[in-house]
């Protein structure tokens, strides 16, 4: 089994700002930065581009984890996805797509993942992960919304 959701968010930001913005390593770790996230190898600044990887350590539910996500595609300023590579869930993809909507864009972030603990792991996925991950992407996401630079 595996969870799957999708977070539309509304932006006064031009799809081109928007979509830099969502592969920006400093705006991430800023909008991440209440769990201690950081670049600790591969593209550590600047814009991540197609095929290249991040590994993020962070802090969740108290236990420090590593995540190593690669950028599988990509198709400015419309959409781009990455995927996990190395880390705590089974999978985990998750796809950006930037729309003209009225003056600004419409962002919407597609997830799917999986725990990795066979029915312990789908308990998880269900009862806590699914609103964990969501929160976390709509707090990105209002993080992204409110930078005007």
């Amino acid at each position: 089994m595996s969870v799957s959701f999708e977070c539309a968010t509304e932006s006064v930001l031009p799809p081109e700002r928007l979509f830099d913005l969502a592969r920006d390593i400093s705006a991430h770790t800023d909008s991440m930065s209440g769990f201690r996230e950081t670049a600790v190898s591969g593209v550590r600044s600047g814009l991540i581009g197609l095929n290249e990887e991040v590994t993020w350590r962070a802090w969740h539910f108290g236990l420090p984890l590593r995540m190593t996500s690669r950028i599988t595609t990509m198709s400015p300023p419309e959409r781009f996805s990455d995927e996990q590579t190395r880390g705590p869930f089974r999978f985990f993809t998750h796809e950006h797509e930037f729309r003209p909507h009225g003056d600004g864009t419409l962002m919407i972030d597609r997830v799917s993942f999986a725990a990795p603990l066979g029915f312990l792991g789908r308990l998880v996925e269900r009862l806590v992960l699914a609103s964990y991950m969501r929160r976390l992407i709509e707090q990105r996401n209002s993080y992204l919304q409110g930078i005007v630079r």
